[in-house]
This record gives structure tokens, C-alpha cells and sequence, in this order.
């Protein structure tokens, strides 16, 4: 294939990558929105991969984001959702504030421990709520929300699929401009 047939996905996407994506697609309804979601998850940490300093990049000026600002405000997300809102746990954000509603994303410095703390944390709010689905006796499970009120661990799933779809979105374009690698 030519440089003017390829396609954009071949050329950051190779078959192993593309096994994130190789779950059935037919299944109960929580299998199908737990695989989903890791495909999800892996897609940012692949839109990631080979990056140090370079996460940090804020490559489309006037906007502050970043891949490692966002890499912090889905720990944040993932934090709310499933700790806070499904388990009633009092966590507070890890990056973010009421004094500074943008330091998941104004704190993403080029600095080494920043970044290894941002991994940290989304891994550890990713464990968390891999593990409270699969404790969980069903997808009704409910919990209260302050800006949706009552929702449900299914609500949440979907949400938390939509959320990370976005958020890929800007980080195709933010890695693009950031070493030119392309993806879907």
C-alpha cells in the first residue's frame, strides 16, 4: 500500500494494538460495557505511549490541554464516579479543586514525578472501579449524584465509555501535533 492509500489508523495501529478491540461483540449487557471500557482505557494509555516530558505538551495554543492533563482529570473522573458517587467514599479529587477546578489539567508539568503521579493515580482509580463492577450484585446498583442525582453503576459504565470517547478524540489531535503520530 502507497503513502497516498493508507489509511490514518494503519499508521499508528498495529495488529497487536488492535486486539484491544478483539473482545465478542455479543454478550450480557455488563460484559460488553466492562469490555468497552477497557478498550477505552488502553486507547488513552496507547495515544500515550513513547512520551515522557512530551505528555505535558500543550500543542494547540490557547488551550491548556494536554495529554497528561488529561490522563489527570480521567483519574479525577474515574475517582468521582465510582468512589465518591457508586461506593459513597468522601474522596476528594486527586488533581483537582473547588479553588482550582482546572488543576487536573494547570498541573500537568514536564516534570518527571508529576508524571509517574499521574499514572499512579489513574491506575489506582482504574483498579478501584474495576473492582467495585465486579463486586457488583448488578448494573442497578445506585448512587447519588450531586449534579445528576439518583444514577445507576450501568448509567455510570455508559457515561464513563462516553467520557473516555471524547477525551480520545482530543488526544488523537494533541498527539498528532505533538510528534506527528497518527491514529483512528
Amino acid at each position: 500500500m502507497d503513502d497516498t492509500t493508507r489509511r490514518r489508523r494503519s499508521e499508528f495501529f498495529d495488529a497487536e494494538e488492535s486486539s484491544r478491540f478483539a473482545f465478542p461483540a455479543v454478550g450480557d449487557e455488563r460484559t460488553l460495557l466492562v469490555h468497552v471500557l477497557a478498550a477505552q482505557r488502553a486507547t488513552l494509555e496507547l495515544k500515550c505511549t513513547g512520551l515522557d516530558t512530551e505528555l505535558a505538551r500543550r500543542p494547540v495554543e490557547p488551550s491548556t490541554l494536554s495529554l497528561l492533563g488529561l490522563v489527570r482529570h480521567l483519574a479525577d473522573v474515574e475517582r468521582r464516579w465510582f468512589r465518591t458517587v457508586l461506593a459513597g467514599q468522601n474522596a476528594s479529587p486527586r488533581f483537582s479543586s473547588t479553588e482550582n477546578p482546572d488543576g487536573d489539567f494547570d498541573g500537568a508539568a514536564p516534570d518527571p514525578e508529576v508524571i509517574v503521579g499521574a499514572w499512579r493515580a489513574w491506575h489506582e482509580e482504574v483498579a478501584f472501579a474495576d473492582a467495585y463492577v465486579a463486586a457488583a450484585p448488578h448494573l442497578d446498583v445506585e448512587g447519588h449524584d450531586s449534579w445528576r442525582g439518583r444514577v445507576s453503576l450501568r448509567w455510570v459504565l455508559i457515561h464513563m465509555i462516553e467520557e473516555y470517547a471524547r477525551h480520545n478524540g482530543h488526544a488523537d489531535l494533541l498527539r498528532e501535533r505533538i510528534d506527528g503520530a497518527r491514529g483512528m
